[in-house]
């Protein structure tokens, strides 16, 4: 039994660890993954009748303001519990505190797998993506193993002193949290997502090679004589006629469902305050610079002398430089005495920005619509040597 116990608690403990790290890499996308779910359950809520709807909404609401902050702690809960586990520290606690944690990540993944309203459900980040069937299948397996440790607690007991064991638990704790807050500060390390370093824009744009449409057939809805029938362009009743069949709706049922259908990067649209659309013009440029703002909430006060310069290297090189941001109302505004209050600035989709943008701001360097070079407005340093080197 001792063997058992000591491999499924390296088991799970490593699956812990590792669960936690690769969503470690980028907390902003546990943050909108969660996100989603509460906007996905407040939706539910405000079709329900049930009489806890508007406090289970406002909870939801707040959640939803403070998603980054839970996902920086759900993060390190994570690691932490995975590193306890492995060394059998504080066995009393961290058993219920797993088991309550496979009993929720289960719902969440119950969840996502019943209502199809989710295509990953963000267990292993951008970086694995598994389907919510699997993610289920594997909390299933996980509650199972944590369930049979739980039952024989009692039995696992600390290998190491407990020194040892407080000092290594701090270094995780330590290393959890300033492991996120590195990838929040300088962009993740390892980039999992369409914009990364060296993909084509453009070319992300478009649906991928092997992609197969949604098979659609379009259905009729009719009124005959007080009852509603339904049928397809191809299967007309026998006895149709405009005196017996009144027409109420035509909509496209779905036959057969699409595989690999949607091109990477969506909704980057790039437009003026005319609505001109600029994104191919933009994205043809032999060379150009984007500054991502999604907003202004981080001061420009602490970006602009940075920028400035990088801006100035970029004019002696005749590289255009734009802003892209999803407020457009607050750009002007916000530049405004700085030495590149001029420049262009186009509006985008916020979910693009998002995607495109882990930091607030974030600098990309293109060649006809190729990632060159993305940086973090704290490293702005580095994207100035990388201009230096274009001739």
């Amino acid at each position: 039994m001792k063997i058992l116990i000591t491999i499924v608690r390296i088991i799970v403990g490593v699956l812990f660890i590792f669960s936690g790290l690769v969503k470690a890499n980028d907390p902003l996308g546990l943050s909108y993954k969660m996100q989603e779910f509460f906007e996905a359950w407040n939706d539910s809520l405000a079709k329900g009748s049930f009489f806890l709807n508007h406090f289970l909404v406002s909870i939801f609401d707040f959640l939803h303001q403070h998603s980054l902050a839970l996902s920086v702690v759900m993060i390190a809960i994570e690691i932490i519990a995975g590193a306890a586990l492995l060394l059998a520290w504080r066995m009393r606690f961290f058993s219920w505190l797993l088991l309550l944690l496979i009993i929720f990540f289960t719902f969440l993944t119950g969840y996502a797998l019943l209502s199809g309203k989710f295509k990953n459900c963000g267990c292993f980040g951008d970086c694995i993506p598994i389907s919510p069937a699997t993610s289920f299948l594997k909390d299933l397996v996980l509650t199972a193993l944590i369930g049979f440790l739980f039952w024989q607690r009692k039995k696992i007991l600390p290998f190491f002193s407990t020194k040892v064991d407080l000092i290594a638990m701090a270094t995780v704790i330590i290393l959890s949290f300033g492991i996120q807050w590195y990838m929040l500060t300088y962009l993740p390390v390892w980039d999992c997502l369409p914009f990364k370093v060296g993909n084509n824009i453009p070319g992300q744009m478009q649906l991928p090679a092997d992609a197969v449409p949604d098979s659609t057939v379009i259905t009729f809805v009719y009124d005959k004589q007080g009852k509603k029938v339904e049928f397809t362009s191809d299967k007309f009743p026998a006895d149709f006629s405009d005196s017996l069949y009144k027409f109420i709706n035509r909509y496209d049922k779905l036959i057969r469902k699409g595989k690999n259908n949607e091109p990477p990067i969506k909704g980057f649209d790039l437009s003026g305050i005319t609505d001109e659309d600029s994104t191919q013009i933009v994205l043809g440029q032999p060379y150009a610079l984007l500054l991502f703002c999604m907003d202004f909430s981080e001061p420009v006060s602490r970006w602009k002398n940075e920028f400035s310069k990088i801006y100035e290297e970029a004019k002696s090189k005749n590289i255009p430089a734009y802003i892209v941001t999803a407020r457009l109302d607050q750009a002007h505004n916000a530049v405004a005495g700085t030495s590149f209050e001029n420049i262009p600035v186009f509006k985008c989709d916020f979910t693009a920005i998002r995607t495109a943008a882990r930091t607030n701001p974030c600098l990309y360097l293109l060649k006809k619509g190729t990632i060159l070079g993305k940086w973090s407005y704290k490293n702005f340093d580095t994207a100035i040597k990388k201009l230096e080197l274009i001739r």
